[in-house]
């Protein structure tokens, strides 16, 4: 028989920085993958601590950002690559009014350390009340860094191909087939309401699409341009995107969100473009827009970690280092995330 200190299912920004932490404190687990692409798979990987339609900023943004940047690079020391892209967003305003609405916000405490008062005009796109830089903003090369921590896991013999069978799980004995474990983290997105022990917590799906397209004129761009959604270089590529489809339950590809990104893009890129790639997934959202974390209230040895919704790069990481030592540790959860806070 097999035994190990964990076993994780799921394969999105949850699980892979869940593995970080049992990684760097050298306890051996399993992690269970389905091999689909997950919505954190094909997101934008953008580190943003402003919403830019309100121009306000969000809870721990600045301790997310600090815990995120430790955590790339101590994952460089086994990944041989630090995955943090330098590359700032930059709104393009709408209007006079937006942007001076921005210089406002720029001189308040809460938005200081995270809205530039410096505006920037650039070439090759229409901008003509210019853009505002967002301080500490960056990107996270998601590519690369769910490649990496795929070939990382198969490697170090953590990584199990193959969709996790509710069924042959028995917590009050520890064993998953003819594997014993001491704890369970289910990181699995939406695929948690086919949960049996999980499947009622309070996310709701939030469809989302975006495009890789092939501009038609040298594009020397290098910073993340926002407007309604985000244009970057991805090689060759760039990606736009993405959307907020709520409502939508089918897993197609849905046409009039694409006629919605190719009408943001040509807002503000005057020139030809043609998309070589579409994407769509679910997001995995909470009505107070702050994850799930917690244990099953009959079996203390399986533990939820679900809700990322559009900042799974935040707070998967953020998150998943309260979740270890509150496991590992007792350390309580904060309220604002504790399952618990749902019960009635």
């Amino acid at each position: 028989m097999k035994k190990t200190d964990y076993i994780i299912v799921g394969d999105g920004y949850a699980a892979m920085f869940f593995a970080h932490r049992l990684i760097t404190a050298g306890k051996d687990f399993l992690l269970f993958s389905e091999g689909k692409k997950s919505a954190s798979q094909i997101s934008a990987g953008v580190i943003n601590p402003v919403v830019l339609k309100k121009f306000t900023t969000f809870w721990k943004a600045q301790e997310q950002i600090d815990n995120l940047k430790t955590a790339l690079t101590d994952m460089e020391a086994y990944l041989g690559k630090n995955f943090f892209v330098n590359e700032p967003v930059h709104r393009i305003f709408h209007d006079e009014n937006e942007k001076a609405l921005w210089q406002k916000k720029s001189q308040t405490v809460e938005l200081k350390p995270f809205i530039s008062n410096d505006f920037k005009t650039f070439n090759g796109v229409n901008n003509p009340f210019g853009t505002g830089e967002v301080l500490q903003s960056a990107r996270l090369d998601v590519t690369n860094f769910f490649s990496k921590m795929f070939d990382y896991l198969s490697q170090k013999n953590h990584l199990v191909k193959e969709k996790f069978d509710y069924s042959q799980l028995y917590p009050k004995e520890g064993m998953y087939r003819e594997i014993g474990f001491n704890k369970i983290i289910f990181a699995e997105g939406m695929g948690v309401k086919e949960n049996p022990y999980f499947g009622t917590i309070e996310v709701q799906p939030n469809k989302g699409h975006n495009i890789r397209v092939a501009l038609s004129k040298d594009f020397s761009i290098k910073e993340t341009l926002k407007k309604k959604h985000f244009l970057f270089p991805l090689g060759d590529l760039h990606y736009y995107g993405g959307t907020y489809d709520r409502g939508q339950i089918h897993t197609d590809i849905d046409e009039n969100a694409i006629s919605q990104l190719e009408n943001g893009l040509r807002e503000f890129y005057p020139y030809n473009f043609e998309i070589v790639e579409k994407n769509t997934a679910f997001r995995p959202t909470v009505k107070d827009r702050r994850p799930i974390l917690g244990r099953h209230s009959e079996h203390e040895n399986l533990s939820v970690f679900n809700g990322l919704g559009a900042r799974g790069v935040l707070n998967g990481n953020y998150f998943s280092e309260i979740l270890y030592r509150h496991i590992e540790y007792g350390e309580p959860l904060p309220a604002e995330v504790d399952l618990q806070r749902f019960q009635a």
